[in-house]
Order: structure tokens, then C-alpha cells, then sequence
């Protein structure tokens, strides 16, 4: 018995000293803060927010995963992944990789492959409301599987599994005023690592009014605000740390508010 209350004090001191020499080495934002260019306005939250100690995975499976969105609180620990996607540990281990990256557009997509170093330093920028979908270039899903398997062989997925689905992870890095405009496809999750995340989601039986063409900066500053109440769609705004899973086929778009690290793990 006194052996196994050993161990779990250490497990739990070595997380602790994790995010400690985290913060220390990189600060809360791991390196990746967006200084002035962070955008305010987090917006309502009419999602559910539990903690997952509250939620029963049947519960999950009868209330939400064929139903509605929830956003879920300590789901998942990843604090060592959280570790290595610092903005100094990304770097040093994938300066020199190719990654692709598509333009935030809804039916069509360029893709353009650059270093990562070249995306990070020259690239990784906060967007205007005024730039096209399709001259906003974002790194988000493809992921060479093969040169970034060390790291996410370190993230724990949501444990709460969707019956027939298999998972597969995407990847990405976002400056701020960034994001994927209105979309559907089958359910998921996403978890921020560092930065906030913005999300706006309607039922597959409410289609948004949209420009396919138009960033989601643009819809929230020229049609968000002119909707009625029964039009808003369901949102809010997601930390690190927090999990928000939505069912197969709602309508979501994104809107990073800081310089944002994220992954997705989507049940296809």
C-alpha cells in the first residue's frame, strides 16, 4: 500500500515539475504569444460544459455524441505533449520538415509546402478581416504521420469512443484572427494545446448563410452581429486543456483568437 501512495506522489510531482519547468523555460504561452494582436472578444458560451468525472460514458453516448456539442474538462492530460509543442521544442525538432499548408476556404483548397521554420518566422501571422479564404494559407491536418509520429505518440486522445468510428489526429498551428470558415463532416474532438479557439456550430438541418470565400473573422464581423437570436448559432470559446466534441455533420467554424496550437481527433 505504502509502495502505491509512493508512486502516485511521484506521478504527480513529476507532472507538476512539467508544467513548472514548463512555464519557467517558455512562459503559459509556450512561446507563441500573439502580443497586441490577440483578439478580445471570447463571445457567449451556450455549449455544455462538464467535467468529465461528471459524465458517465453513457451518459455521453445518450446526451451528446449523436445529439450536441459539449466541451469536456479533464478528459485528457497531456502535459508532456503540451511540453513539446513549445514553440522553442517544435522548432528544434522539425525546423528542417515539409509541412503543407491549404488555404481557410470552404469547397476548394491550394496547398503549398514550405519548411516549418519558413511557416513559424515569416508565415504565422495575424490575419485582417479584410483577406480572402483563399489567400490565408493555414497549417492544420496534413500531417506527415511518418516524421511527426514521435510527438503524437505523447497525446492521449479523449478516451470516450464513438461505436464504429476509428480515430485519426490533425496537427495545427494558427496565428491569430485565423481560421476554417463553415464546414461539415463526421464527429470529433478538439482540444487547444496553447491559445484560445473560437467556435460557432449549427445542426446539420440549419445551413449557415455564408461566403465559401470569406474567412470566419469576416463572417463574425459582418454577419455574426446582425443575426437574430433564434439564427445565433451554438459557441464559445475554448482554453488549453479543454475538449470539444461535436456530433457528425454539424455545421462549425473556427476563429483563433491568440496564436493558437491545436489537434483534432476526428472519428471517421
Amino acid at each position: 500500500m505504502g509502495r502505491k501512495v509512493t508512486c502516485i506522489f511521484l506521478s504527480v510531482l513529476s507532472a507538476w515539475l512539467l508544467v513548472a519547468r514548463e512555464s519557467a523555460l517558455f512562459g503559459d504561452d509556450g512561446g507563441w504569444s500573439s502580443g497586441n494582436h490577440s483578439l478580445r472578444d471570447e463571445g457567449p458560451c451556450n455549449i455544455d460544459v462538464i467535467h468529465y468525472t461528471s459524465l458517465t460514458y453513457a451518459q455521453f453516448l445518450q446526451q451528446y455524441a449523436y445529439v450536441k456539442p459539449v466541451i469536456l474538462r479533464g478528459i485528457t492530460d497531456n502535459k508532456r505533449f503540451r511540453f513539446l509543442c513549445s514553440k522553442y521544442n517544435l522548432l528544434r525538432e522539425y525546423r528542417d520538415k515539409t509541412v503543407r499548408l491549404s488555404t481557410a476556404n470552404t469547397h476548394s483548397y491550394r496547398k503549398v509546402d514550405v519548411l516549418f521554420d519558413e511557416f513559424v518566422e515569416y508565415l504565422l501571422r495575424p490575419q485582417s478581416a479584410g483577406t480572402l479564404g483563399s489567400e490565408t494559407l493555414y497549417f492544420f491536418g496534413d500531417n506527415n504521420f511518418t516524421e511527426w509520429e514521435a510527438l503524437f505518440d505523447e497525446y492521449h486522445a479523449p478516451p470516450y469512443k464513438i461505436p464504429h468510428t476509428n480515430p485519426a489526429y490533425s496537427f495545427g498551428i494558427a496565428g491569430p484572427g485565423t481560421g476554417v470558415p463553415f464546414h461539415w463532416h463526421g464527429p470529433g474532438y478538439s482540444e487547444v494545446i496553447y491559445g484560445r479557439k473560437r467556435w460557432f456550430l449549427y445542426p446539420p438541418d440549419e445551413e449557415p448563410e455564408f461566403h465559401p470565400n470569406h474567412t470566419t473573422l469576416t463572417w463574425v464581423r459582418d454577419a455574426y452581429s446582425s443575426l437574430g437570436i433564434q439564427q445565433r448559432p451554438l459557441e464559445c470559446t475554448i482554453r488549453p486543456g479543454e475538449v470539444l466534441y461535436f456530433p457528425d455533420r454539424w455545421w462549425h467554424a473556427t476563429l483563433n483568437l491568440d496564436t493558437s496550437v491545436f489537434i483534432s481527433t476526428f472519428l471517421g
